[in-house]
């Protein structure tokens, strides 16, 4: 095979001018943006670089062209190969029928540790958007990849498995069974009477209740929050938000929360300040002669309901920081530092509509980084148009992806936009190092997009727009590099 092999040497990707990239075509509407997509990857790489660089495609399988040529969704060719090359990009798969792999994505992403989804959002002038001020979106989610719900452990209600775990928990943790409602005969028969008394039909829902668990690592925050706060320095953002739900799930996505401010603070002191940091030394810094107990005042209105030993808690926590960064951070000099800070998930869902200013780069766990990704995609024009990766920055392995689905009915018809691949594509090159010709592809949709030349899902939203084909589109991005 032509071209040469991306490697990862010293924690740095080493690319050749001629590299390989295995690549998937994808299900469905797939074939379609992948054609679209290529030229315009091929076309930014030639115009940026002269024929010096080009890109040796190399398809692997995985779907159903997979299952139909090789009886297989996810054949062992394909890991390999990503495994060989490092990096590939891939279009939308469809999940298998019948069981045996749930998700050819989340296959992908599991067995090859691709710990981070990475997902930038922001908002190409002109495009249809449902919220006032599209243009203040300019977020990039660091996802949990591997844990949280992708790695949960569920018994379906009324199974052996369930019950089996209702008992040892009724056993062993007796405290915290009483939580679990109707997870005994007794409170089950006591419901059926409710609904016997206001005429519903006898039914039995006995002991019908389904088990979760969810785990979450120190190691996986750690290498998630890495990952984050490393992106946001060297693309010098303002700010990493962690997101969680830690109020309730205090040892679970709590602990995500605690251990993510220990990654910062341990590892990145020089370069970041908390956001409770901040308050104290701000306040410092407007009274010099502010002693510790009036800080703690500050930082913490509940401070005069507290009882002496919390008091005294929130004055040490003052005195700590005021002489551990006082000197390297105070004095104003914590408002040039990367802002670390967290937001509950629910507030943050609001808060990304109504201040989305005030959000920057984003480390979360799956479920709030499926939420997150999916609600700012729809600020700035749709899933559609949305790029994503699924990232090893340990050992350099990155598969780029459209985020959308199939959309099977629109196969073969030419129609679909390509952005959402197109933009990963971008990503890729990025990744790879190759900057110019990932600056010329965000020109080219700036161009494509402010001139009105656009896919049907942009041109039914737009004044005065032309409608194109996914082709079409693609080739009015290399028009306007």
């Amino acid at each position: 095979m032509a071209g040469q092999t991306i490697t990862m040497q010293a924690g740095k990707l080493n690319v050749p001018d001629q590299p390989v990239i295995p690549f998937i075509e994808g299900d469905g509407t797939g074939p379609d943006i992948w054609k679209s997509s290529v030229k315009v990857f091929d076309a930014a790489v030639a115009k940026a670089y002269g024929g010096r660089k080009k890109i040796h495609w190399h398809e692997v399988l995985a779907g159903e062209k997979a299952f139909n040529k090789t009886q297989n969704w996810l054949p062992d060719a394909t890991l390999d190969a990503f495994r060989t090359y490092l990096v590939g990009i891939k279009g939308p798969l469809t999940t298998p029928v019948g069981g045996g792999i749930r998700s050819l994505n989340v296959a992908l992403r599991q067995i090859l540790d691709l710990y981070v989804c990475l997902r930038p959002v922001r908002w190409f002038a002109g495009v249809p958007s449902p919220v006032k001020k599209p243009g203040d979106v300019d977020m990039v989610i660091f996802r949990e990849n591997t844990e949280d719900i992708y790695a949960g452990i569920e018994y379906a209600a009324g199974s052996p498995e369930s019950q089996k775990l209702l008992d040892f928990i009724a056993k062993e943790f007796p405290k915290d069974f009483k939580k679990v409602r109707f997870g005994t005969l007794d409170a089950s028969n006591s419901w059926q009477g409710v609904l016997e008394s206001v005429g519903a039909a006898k039914r039995d829902v006995s002991l019908q209740v389904g088990i979760g668990i969810k785990p979450v690592s120190y190691l996986g925050t750690e290498r998630l929050v890495h990952s984050a706060i490393g992106y946001a320095l060297k693309n010098k953002r303002k700010s990493v938000s962690l997101v969680h739900k830690g109020n309730i799930m205090k040892f679970t996505e709590g602990a995500f929360k605690d251990w993510g401010y220990n990654v910062a603070t341990q590892f990145y002191r020089n370069d970041v300040v908390t956001e409770r940091e901040s308050w104290i030394l701000g306040n410092k810094d407007a009274s010099k002669t502010l002693t510790a107990e009036a800080n703690a005042k500050m930082i913490d209105p509940g401070y005069d309901m507290m009882t002496p030993d919390q008091q005294g808690k929130i004055v040490k926590e003052v005195e700590a920081v005021l002489s551990s960064i006082g000197q390297t951070h105070g004095d104003g000099k914590w408002k040039a530092k990367l802002m670390i800070k967290d937001s509950i998930a629910d507030i943050t869902l609001q808060q990304v509509l109504t201040r989305a200013k005030d959000f920057d780069v984003i480390a979360t766990l799956n479920l709030n980084g499926d939420y997150l990704s999916d609600a700012l995609a729809a600020q700035v024009g749709g899933i559609g148009i949305a790029p994503g990766a699924n990232i090893n920055y340990l050992t350099g392995h990155a598969i780029f992806e459209a985020t959308h689905g199939t959309a099977p009915k629109y196969a073969n018809l030419d129609q679909v936009n390509p952005g959402s691949l197109i933009l990963s594509g971008e990503m890729m090159l990025r990744y790879m190092g190759w900057i110019e010709a990932a600056d010329l592809i965000i020109k080219g949709m700036d161009g494509a997009i402010t001139a009105k030349t656009v896919t049907y899902d942009f041109h039914r939203m737009m004044e005065g727009a032309t409608k194109l084909k996914c082709s079409e589109f693609g080739e009015a991005i290399i028009k306007h590099m």
